[in-house]
């Protein structure tokens, strides 16, 4: 295996320390993505180079100058804070000519937009729930195809950024007070959805030309309170004691036939080409209580995270962590941007 020179693009509060001694498991929790891929890939052996990325594109140009890596191992989440300026990160490094890891850009800014992903989704007779968009400052007013329960959440923020339990809405009156909230308290557009009562289900999918799935797997919601609505409210992706008061743990999906599973992945790896997407990605799923496949949304440039569904997905089928982010790299390295025709 060839050794490389790797910059590790972050956001500049997520720098990892060089050792877990002295840190509490909550403190860990905060950067322990960018701390396990670091690790990772200097146990491969590679030489790697931390970058802390604010507000400033030219920091990653300065780096390449200096440390002159092979490539890019992009963990950028947002720019400036806003989600969807992740997109213009990898473009940047695109027009600087150099290879990064994960989605690309057009990818990216096509499954960020849950509105427009899911236009495109369904055009391609791919189900989703149905859905309506309310801008900022728009009158909320619920179209009749729209039949309560309904879920409230921003148009293109990542993990379950205001979503809770009110987001699950069941009248006009709680409609519009959910849907003025979001506008006033994040400035965002919004997008309110079906709610689909069922499992919730993830699928990774890593591959740029030939695709490969992992197996599903499943965020398991059975052990909340009865009146809690079963959807990934930020509490359940991210408070670690309500994890585990609830014992929600993502694990493989069990019950589920042989054929549900080969459509599941037939289904993602549509949804993975219709969105132009690259490098890696996670797909969510609801199996309705009927046993109906809806696709919430796709995820470009999953969390990496040692243990957390998409490398456990892929290590169910023998490819370890170590494997994986080696797998992602040559991925990166080996994607056709325009610069290299």
């Amino acid at each position: 295996m060839r050794k490389l020179r790797v910059l590790v693009l972050m956001h500049e509060d997520l720098v990892p320390p060089v050792s877990l001694d002295g840190y509490s498991e909550k403190e860990i929790a905060e950067w322990a993505t960018e701390y396990d891929v670091v690790a990772g890939l200097q146990r491969l052996g590679h030489e790697v180079y931390m970058l802390g990325v604010g507000s400033d594109l030219g920091t990653i140009r300065n780096a390449f100058v200096e440390s002159r890596p092979h490539i890019a191992f992009n963990l950028m989440v947002h720019f400036h804070g806003v989600a969807v300026y992740d997109q213009h990160v990898v473009s940047y490094i695109e027009l600087l000519r150099k290879p990064y890891t994960g989605c690309n850009p057009r990818g990216m800014m096509l499954a960020r937009d849950k509105a427009l992903s899911k236009e495109l989704l369904s055009y391609h007779r791919i189900r989703v729930p149905k859905f309506h968009v309310f801008p900022v400052r728009r009158k909320v007013k619920r179209p009749g195809r729209l039949e309560f329960p309904l879920v409230v959440k921003s148009i293109n923020e990542e993990a379950s950024l205001g979503i809770s339990q009110a987001s699950v809405v069941t009248n006009d009156e709680k409609l519009e007070e959910r849907v003025e909230f979001m506008h006033e308290t994040f400035g965002v557009d919004v997008i309110v959805e079906e709610y689909i009562d069922g499992r919730e289900l993830y699928v990774g999918v890593i591959g740029n030309q030939r695709l490969q799935t992992f197996p599903v797997w499943e965020l398991p919601l059975t052990q909340l309170p009865e009146h809690v609505p079963r959807i990934a409210t930020a509490k359940v992706k991210w408070d670690l004691d309500y994890q585990e008061k609830y014992k929600i743990k993502t694990r493989r999906a069990e019950g589920l036939s042989l054929a549900q599973e080969a459509h599941m992945a037939r289904l993602c790896k549509r949804i993975y080409r219709v969105l132009n997407l690259s490098g890696y990605a996670r797909m969510d799923l609801r199996l309705s209580n009927d046993g109906q496949v809806y696709v919430l949304e796709a995820n470009p440039n999953p969390d990496l995270k040692y243990g957390e569904d998409f490398a456990e997905s892929a290590e169910s089928v023998g490819i370890g962590y170590s494997a994986l982010l080696q797998r992602i790299l040559t991925l990166g390295l080996s994607y056709q941007v325009e610069w290299k025709r």
